[in-house]
């Protein structure tokens, strides 16, 4: 019999699986926000509305052992990335209708549930489609294409939209041709992945009963609520983002809005540049850095100066509602730092999600708290358009770094062991 297994290159699947992962999550939470501004929604809506879409994340460690039961996770994955190109496909026929809104929002909401359930597929396939050795072989090569994603959506596909808006002067039109293309390309990796995937020999459907499936869900949540400093730990999952998840859902509305409603006045594909492109950039180089540190010095060394990295950095939107600066080398500067703060700092936050999910149960603390993570920057995300139209940006972005004090008394409240994560002598 021939292992197929073996005859696929991990080069061959690896690459587009994760760019498969990152598109669609980048779509639901950034370019549906630049969308949406640029076809007049209010921020209050954007922000309320948009934020909503976070919750298949919250809840998707309840739904992730049904992936294992019904069908093989190579199934799943084929048949989510044809359900997130239809989703991108009545994303883009809605969008010239007059009640587009509504419309659109329910087929962004078909995406976020298939691109959660994707998320839980593809992770789980990877785990399964190779060898220990070759998983943390591959690892590298999957983060750099979830950021590639990153930067096709935040940027490359912005600035196609920005092009078609300038070059059509229709914005719908620009947007629907946008996510037509989305939708091909979701089309072709479902084919294409269909044909390329490998087929492990380990992975074959549960024999789990329903009794059985239930006792473990019990265990696991109840486990995962005894571990110690438990109240303190959930009080920082839901807040240490509480500042920044207001930031994010303003950013792309400030660098679009006019100057005489207090935003910067950038076209679209200016916005798609300096925040899909420059601020990327910054994050991964942030990131990069702060996984560094912390596999040197260990998590709680580094988790202050992480903590007030992330926050502190804020400062330069501050500056910038204040300055309403022409000079795009500067808001490039800016959004850089920003996003390298933001980078740098979060990563103290992902080393506490997995210093507390440490234990029996490993996997599905961790899926716990990523739930708990979606919680945390959906709920201030609901409020942060509305708290911007009543207080106007400049005074907005002062809000947000006053509501710093919550993540750092957040970080104050833990108790964390000096060796974790620290490199052995």
């Amino acid at each position: 019999m021939k292992n197929t297994n073996k005859e696929t290159s991990p080069w061959a699947w690896i690459p587009s699986l994760y760019l498969a992962e990152g598109l669609p999550y980048v779509a639901v939470m950034t370019i549906s926000v630049i969308m949406y501004k640029r076809m007049g929604i209010s921020n209050t809506d954007i922000a309320l509305y948009t934020s909503w879409l976070y919750l298949p994340w919250v809840i998707k460690p309840f739904w992730s052992p049904f992936i294992d039961i019904l069908k093989t996770k190579r199934w799943w994955i084929v048949l989510m990335q044809l359900f997130i190109g239809a989703g991108f496909a009545g994303i883009a026929f809605t969008i010239p209708l007059p009640f587009f809104f509504q419309a659109s929002l329910a087929f962004f909401w078909l995406l976020a549930f298939s691109s959660a359930t994707h998320d839980i597929a593809a992770d789980g396939f990877y785990m399964l489609g190779l060898d220990t050795n070759r998983q943390a072989m591959f690892v590298g090569i999957r983060s750099t294409f979830y950021r590639i994603a990153t930067i096709v959506g935040q940027g490359a596909l912005v600035m196609l939209a920005g092009f078609l808006e300038t070059s059509t002067g229709n914005i719908p039109f620009a947007w629907s041709i946008t996510f037509f293309v989305l939708a091909g390309l979701f089309i072709a990796f479902s084919f294409y992945h269909k044909a390329l995937l490998p087929k492990p020999e380990a992975e074959t459907r549960a024999v789990l009963t329903p009794q059985e499936i239930i006792k473990e869900f019990t265990s696991t949540f109840v486990s995962f609520f005894k571990k110690p400093q438990a109240a303190a730990a959930l009080f920082f999952m839901l807040t240490f983002r509480f500042s920044e998840a207001q930031l994010l859902k303003l950013i792309n509305p400030f660098l679009l809005d006019p100057k005489d409603v207090g935003g910067l006045g950038l076209t679209t594909g200016e916005v798609g540049f300096v925040y899909g492109t420059i601020g990327i950039v910054g994050l991964t180089i942030g990131g990069i850095i702060g996984g560094l540190a912390a596999a040197k010095g260990g998590l709680k060394k580094w988790i202050w100066p992480m903590t007030l990295s992330m926050l502190l950095t804020a400062v330069t939107f501050v500056y910038l509602s204040f300055t309403q600066t022409d000079s795009l080398l500067l808001i490039n500067i800016c959004v850089f730092v920003e996003q390298f703060g933001y980078g740098f700092g979060f990563t103290a936050y992902m080393l506490y999600l997995m210093y507390y999910s440490e234990g029996e149960h490993k996997t599905a603390h961790y899926a716990i708290c990523t739930g708990f993570m979606a919680l945390g920057m959906m709920l201030p995300g609901m409020f942060a358009g509305w708290m911007q139209e009543q207080l106007g940006y400049n005074h907005f972005f002062v809000w947000v770094m006053i509501c710093s004090i919550v993540p750092i008394i957040a970080v104050s409240l833990l108790k964390i062991e000096p060796e974790y994560g620290r490199k052995n002598k």
